[in-house]
């Protein structure tokens, strides 16, 4: 059953990820495919000549700095005046002050981590011309570092244009295929109105209110872009969500697809096609590690040294019963984690104490697909660190992609390296030793632990999914991690385009054979080394603190 699962949420983006990091391919760098014809015009003439100019790397951070600034403030006011704006049939109100700032951070960094119920807080207005918009810009940001560090790596020093890449990302590729999920939603029963809320009168005969609106156009980008911003607070545990096993899957498919593509899109930018599926097979490997993990322990019961059946009340609690327990629970629940989405479609504070684990470890890695563009940026820090170790090694200067790795590249990986265990670890002591999160977990001990290591690991990732039973609707809270998602985001892709075009500037170096070969099963080992020690190193005294302890106290009542 679990390998059939495995297979059923897994084969399909694999399958759909080729043809579609070859269209992305044509619309992000038509000029490299003689055979777009009709689309490479359309490409080059659409923005007009503002956005023809070409910059180097600098000039192409500036430009993604500035534009996410401008994002950033728009949103801030949106939220702000939202009581005052169209679109607003139920009469929502203004937001306090901390959450509009926690909210514009998270979604402007691809987070969305929500400290709000969406159907509770945001009019109409704010949920589509703030939030899902930058679900749509956000997304496009990455896809268009993304392709700037491809072309780096692929000699060129001026990687392009950035409100040029953003333009093609956001019009050709999340657009068409949002209104593809989005329909296929609305068919499964996903709601798409401007009315407002429903009143339903109930068997006993009292009105209930149900909040509904365009959902299906907010789900559909949360799931592609790998954003994971819910229109509800529930998420996607939500009926109005994902109201059958249908949306279910086409949700949790939609999660790692465009990611998947952009392997394919980063071999065919570089000509480095073999490279590419030595990337593409580690990333998958973890992925079904992590995934067959997931289900394994979700499948175990809680509680078996009492003889509770698998389908127990232990574990049944936080659960989405319409789909089971121990299949799509824990497969979303890897798959959400895995790349940098945050939906979920139960609550990861009910999964079973060392299932737990496996979506803090999707998030500590960050590198399993990742978010869109930005988890191969990741990947990349690792594939530097690993290729110096194994030019120091044996006595070489470190080459990859035909150009030296050299003392100031290392100087820049290091440091990308630490940032994000930096984020986690320094936020997590400080609210775990003081009221700001102490006196906000509904569990003490070792799962309270869980729940506030949780949260910013969500947020250094820019995941957005929460562990839940903890009460972050707090001014600390939403400061905290509203400056570790903008730091969490911006810094990890500053400084990986900053060793990028380090390389780029460099002469090539001819291929000797002395060279280490990075299209062959030998470099994967490599990758995979590098992310697994360096991931145990920084990690493992967390988790032994947390969910290791959640569990051993667990099994020892």
């Amino acid at each position: 059953m679990q390998i059939l699962m495995l297979l059923l949420f897994i084969a399909l983006p694999v399958l759909l990820s080729w043809p579609l990091g070859s269209f992305m391919t044509a619309v992000m760098n038509p000029s490299l495919n003689s055979s777009d014809g009709s689309l490479a015009i359309l490409l080059r003439k659409t923005g007009g000549s503002i956005l023809q100019r070409e910059q180097d790397w600098k000039g192409y951070l500036i430009s993604m700095l500035f534009f996410n600034a401008i994002m950033f403030g728009a949103v801030i006011l949106m939220l702000a005046l939202q009581q005052m704006l169209p679109l607003n049939p139920d009469g929502k109100g203004p937001l306090e002050a901390s959450l509009i700032f926690n909210t514009a951070a998270s979604f402007v960094t691809n987070t969305n981590l929500q400290h709000y119920a969406g159907e509770v807080s945001m009019s109409y207005f704010s949920q589509l011309f703030a939030l899902t918009w930058l679900q749509f810009v956000s997304a496009a940001t990455g896809i268009s570092c993304f392709t700037a560090l491809a072309r780096s790596l692929a000699g060129s020093t001026l990687v392009g244009n950035f409100y040029r890449d953003l333009l093609r990302s956001t019009l050709f590729i999340l657009l068409p295929l949002s209104i593809v999920v989005a329909l296929l939603l609305v068919a499964g029963g996903v709601p798409m109105t401007f009315e407002g809320a429903a009143a339903a009168k109930t068997l006993e005969g009292a009105i209930q209110t149900i909040a509904r609106g365009p959902v299906a156009a907010m789900v559909a980008i949360k799931q592609l872009g790998t954003n994971g911003g819910g229109f509800f607070g529930p998420n996607s545990t939500h009926p109005c969500e994902n109201p059958s096993f249908l949306t279910n899957y086409i949700e949790c498919i939609s999660i790692p697809l465009i990611a998947m593509a952009t392997v394919w899109m980063f071999g065919r930018i570089t000509g480095r096609m073999r490279h590419a599926a030595v990337i593409f097979s580690v990333m998958l490997l973890l992925l079904i590690l992590k995934s067959g993990i997931a289900l394994n322990l979700e499948s175990a019961p809680a509680m078996a040294f009492k003889g509770l059946p698998i389908e127990s009340v232990s574990n049944l609690e936080g659960k989405e019963l319409r789909f089971g327990p121990s299949g799509t629970a824990a497969m979303w629940a890897a798959v959400t984690t895995a790349t940098s989405n945050g939906s979920v479609n139960c609550m990861h504070d009910s999964l079973n104490p060392l299932t737990g684990l496996v979506p803090l470890a999707g998030m500590w890695l960050n590198v399993i697909f990742g978010g869109v563009g930005v988890g191969f940026i990741n990947m990349f820090i690792f594939i530097i660190v690993g290729v110096f170790i194994c030019g120091m090694m044996v006595g070489r200067t470190p080459e990859y992609c035909a150009r030296k790795v050299e003392t100031h590249e290392m100087k820049l990986a290091l440091l990308a390296l630490l940032v994000h265990p930096l984020l986690i670890l320094v936020g997590t002591a400080l609210f775990a030793s003081t009221s700001w999160g102490a006196g906000t977990v509904l569990n003490k001990g070792a799962h309270g632990f869980s729940e506030i290591l949780y949260e910013f690991s969500s947020a250094a990732a820019n995941n957005g999914s929460g562990f839940e039973g903890l009460g972050d609707g707090t001014v600390p809270w939403n400061v905290a991690t509203g400056l570790v998602m903008l730091l969490g985001r911006f810094i990890p892709i500053i400084l990986p385009l900053a060793i990028a075009g380090s390389m780029a500037a460099k002469k090539p170096v001819p291929e000797t054979t002395g060279t280490l070969r990075i299209d062959t099963p030998l470099f994967a080992v490599v990758i995979l080394g590098s992310v697994l020690l360096i991931g145990a190193l920084l990690f493992m005294p967390v988790a032994v603190l947390g969910p290791v302890a959640d569990y051993l106290s667990t099994s020892l009542q």
